[in-house]
């Protein structure tokens, strides 16, 4: 069984943290064209065939126990299902600098988790860090109100900033799933390769999709989709069902999970920035303000 070094273990880790940034911010253009659930199912399909040889056991793993088959589940269920569900519907209603504010709050969601469920201890850091987190989302929505309530006339700016209330809270959602998911995954790489965690857990991702994926599908004009979307559709899905899972899984494998919370510093300033310079969005003072109180947060809650 493959063990990277602890440098290689470090790039991995660091590699899908900017991966998973990106793909959170382009996935806005995708929600526009396509149904949450018709895309994420799409997404799925997309990766399944392309990890069909990861699916076959290696000689080197013995057989899974009903546990190891319930935290697969659970995995697919948190990390691939209901964070897909949360992301695109929050993405689609706010914008990518909010929701790179919001996920700067996954290092101390994760280390919350690990109090409440694993039992762990943690310090007067870690609560800053959760304090970070509020403080960051409070001010983002301040500056979302302020800016809305200058553009637009009373009426709209209410329910656009309803709306965007809306989206933050199931990017917030997000966030609890990629806490719960990052928990699982360090007990699920002590006996299963990357590889096969990767393409176990898109399969169950799949199927958990198929009921509205398909009855979506059976009715969508296709043919009206931009060429484009197909291209970014193909990068979103090796991005997020492949790329993503194998590069956190490998570095996992050699770095304990608090260490590696450091890297999801760069998951938030990944998708802050391709919000920025590439789909053309602003970052305003109040809301620098924000992302700046949010990455304390995340320094606080993962740096020894």
């Amino acid at each position: 069984m493959f063990h990277p070094s602890h440098l290689v273990a470090r790039l991995c880790l660091a590699a899908g943290m900017a991966l998973v940034g990106v793909y959170v911010a382009l996935s806005k253009p995708l929600v526009v064209a396509l149904p949450v659930f018709l895309l994420a199912w799409l997404r799925f399909g997309i990766a399944a065939i392309a990890m069909l040889p990861w699916l076959k056991k290696p000689a080197s793993e013995g057989p899974m126990s009903r546990r190891t088959q319930g935290l697969v589940f659970l995995e697919s269920f948190l990390g691939n299902f209901l964070f897909s569900i949360c992301m695109l519907y929050g993405v689609s209603m706010t914008t990518a600098v909010s929701a790179g504010v919001i996920l700067a709050a996954i290092p101390a969601t994760v280390a919350l988790f690990s109090w409440l469920l694993l039992g762990e201890r943690i310090g007067l850091r870690v609560w800053a860090a959760v304090a970070c987190g509020v403080l960051g989302m409070g001010l983002l929505a301040l500056s979302k109100q302020e800016h809305l309530a200058q553009s637009l006339p009373a009426p709209e700016a209410d329910l656009a900033s309803k709306n965007q209330l809306w989206g933050n809270l199931l990017v917030f959602g997000a966030v609890l799933c990629e806490a719960a998911y990052a928990v699982i995954g360090k007990k699920l790489t002590g006996s299963i390769g990357p590889k096969r965690i990767s393409a176990l857990i898109n399969l169950w991702g799949l199927a958990l999709m198929t009921p509205m994926g398909l009855y979506l599908a059976l009715s969508f004009p296709f043919a009206g989709v931009h060429p484009g979307i197909w291209v970014l559709l193909v990068f979103y899905a090796m991005a997020a069902s492949i790329g993503t899972v194998w590069l956190w899984m490998t570095g996992l494998r050699v770095v304990p999970a608090a260490q590696a919370g450091v890297y999801t510093v760069l998951l938030p300033i990944a998708t802050a920035l391709t919000g920025v310079l590439v789909l053309g969005e602003t970052l305003g003072a109040m809301q620098l303000l924000a992302f700046g109180v949010a990455l304390l947060g995340v320094l606080l809650a993962t740096l020894s």
